[in-house]
C-alpha cells in the first residue's frame, strides 16, 4: 500500500517510497524490550546520527502538566543541534515529581555516554501512563542494549517501541530529488494540537538551513490540524534532525506532505475510530474564529457520533459552530451552508463544509469519528 494514500495529501513530483523500515543514510535506530510493557512488547528506542554539524528542530507541547522528559529536554538541551533520541513506551513519567526528572535526567546521560555524545545532543521523550513511577533501572538496561543493536535498518524496531494504544506502526521512508527523508510517529488517544501532537522523529540527508522555521511550518499545516478526542497531552514530542549530506536542500513539499500523512494516520487510528473527516470552515470573520468553529465541530461528540453513524446530520454541525460562536452575530446556518453529504457513505474519508457568511477566512480540521470501541480502550486503560 502506497505511503501518500490520503486523499488530502499531496506529495511533491518525484517521490519514490522506500522500505518504510529504512532511514535516511547517516542515520542509525534500534529497539528493544525492557519489561517497561505487560505485552513485554518492544519499549525502549534510540535514533542517532554520526555526522557532525547535523541541525535540529525541537517542538514540545504547551501542555502545563508537561512530564518530566518534556522539562528535561527544555531545561537541559540544545534544540538546534540534537544527535540523538532516546524514548521509551508505556510510562509517560508524568506527574512523577522530582524523582521523574531525576529519571528522565537519568536516561538522557546514559545514552549520551554510550553514544559518546555531550547530553545537550540527546532528547529525551517517554510515552504512556500518567502518575506512575518509572522503573528507571529497566530503561537504563535496555538504553545499554538499543545503544549496542543501532543499525541503518533499525527503523522498525525504533517505529514499535514508541507505540502504546496504536493499532500500527506509522512510519515512511521517502526519496526525492537526489533527498532522503525518514520518520516515525506515534499516536492514537489524548490528541490535540499543543505545539506537537503526539511523538514524531523525522530524519532527513538534506540540507536545511533554518530546520526550526520549516518544521514549524510543517506541523501548522499537519499535526496542529488533526484531533481525536480534544485532549492534549503532557508528552507531545516532533524531533526533526538534518545531516545536510547530500548536500541538496529539502525538496519543496516534502516534509509537509510526509507529516500531514502521518497525522492523518494519527487520527484515522484514533483508539476504535474507523472513519476520518475533514471539516472546512470558511466566511469566518477571521483566522482565530474560523479555527475555533472548526475545532468545536471536530471535537463535538455529537458530530463524531454522527460521522460514526454515517448520519449527515447538519443540525449537530451547526449547533457546534454556533456555540463556539455564541455572542456573535451569525447569518442562520441550514443546509445550504453546511456540505455533509459524505458522512452519509462509506467512504473511510469524508468532507465537511460549513461557510459562516461573516467574512473571508478560512481554517479545517481533520477528525475521527468515535465509536463504542474508544470507550472500551479508555475505561480499561489502567484497570
Amino acid at each position: 500500500m502506497s505511503f501518500f494514500r490520503s486523499r488530502w495529501v499531496d506529495p511533491p513530483a518525484g517521490v519514490t517510497e522506500l522500505e518504510s523500515t529504512g532511514l535516511a543514510p547517516g542515520f542509525r535506530a534500534a529497539g528493544i524490550a525492557c519489561g517497561l510493557k505487560e505485552s513485554g512488547g518492544t519499549d525502549v528506542g534510540i535514533v542517532a546520527t554520526d555526522v557532525p554539524g547535523t541541525v535540529s528542530a525541537l517542538l514540545l507541547t504547551r501542555n502545563a502538566a508537561a512530564a518530566a522528559p518534556i522539562v528535561v529536554c527544555r531545561d537541559r538541551c540544545d534544540p538546534g543541534s540534537i544527535r540523538a533520541a532516546v524514548v521509551n513506551s508505556g510510562n509517560a513519567n508524568a506527574a512523577t515529581g522530582e524523582q521523574g526528572y531525576a529519571d528522565a535526567v537519568a536516561m538522557q546521560e546514559r545514552c549520551a555516554d554510550a553514544l559518546g555524545l555531550p547530553a545537550r545532543e540527546v532528547a529525551v521523550a517517554e510515552t504512556g501512563t500518567i502518575g506512575v513511577p518509572l522503573d528507571v533501572g529497566r530503561v537504563i538496561d535496555g538504553i545499554d542494549r538499543a545503544a549496542a543493536e543501532l543499525g541503518d535498518e533499525g527503523g522498525g524496531s525504533f517505529s514499535a517501541a514508541i507505540m502504546t494504544t496504536d493499532a500500527g506502526p506509522k512510519r515512511c521512508c521517502v526519496e526525492a530529488a537526489g533527498v532522503t527523508l525518514s520518520a516515525q510517529a506515534k499516536g492514537a488517544g489524548m490528541i490535540q494540537p499543543g505545539y506537537a501532537t503526539m511523538l514524531c522523529f523525522v530524519q532527513t540527508d538534506a540540507a536545511i538551513a533554518d530546520p526550526e522555521r520549516d518544521l514549524r511550518r510543517a506541523v501548522a499545516g499537519s499535526f496542529e490540524r488533526i484531533t481525536v478526542d480534544g485532549q492534549m497531552s503532557t508528552n507531545d514530542t516532533v524531533l526533526l534532525q538534518a545531516t545536510g549530506a547530500s548536500g541538496r536542500p529539502l525538496p519543496d513539499g516534502l516534509l509537509d506532505a510526509a507529516l500531514l500523512q502521518l497525522a492523518i494516520e494519527i487520527v484515522a487510528d484514533g483508539e476504535g475510530a474507523s472513519r476520518v473527516a475533514r471539516v472546512t470552515v470558511s466566511g469566518a470573520a477571521d483566522g482565530e474564529e474560523a479555527e475555533r468553529a472548526a475545532r468545536a465541530i471536530a471535537n463535538s461528540p455529537l458530530v463524531k457520533t454522527a460521522l460514526y453513524g454515517r448520519d449527515p446530520n447538519w443540525g449537530r454541525i451547526a449547533q457546534a459552530a454556533g456555540q463556539a460562536l455564541a455572542g456573535m452575530e451569525v447569518p442562520e446556518l441550514g443546509p445550504e451552508q453546511i456540505e455533509a453529504a459524505e458522512m452519509a457513505s462509506d467512504a473511510a474519508e469524508a468532507e465537511v463544509a460549513v461557510d459562516l457568511g461573516r467574512g473571508e477566512a478560512a481554517a479545517h480540521v481533520y477528525f475521527s469519528d468515535l465509536t463504542h470501541e474508544y470507550i472500551r480502550v479508555n475505561a480499561e486503560y489502567t484497570t
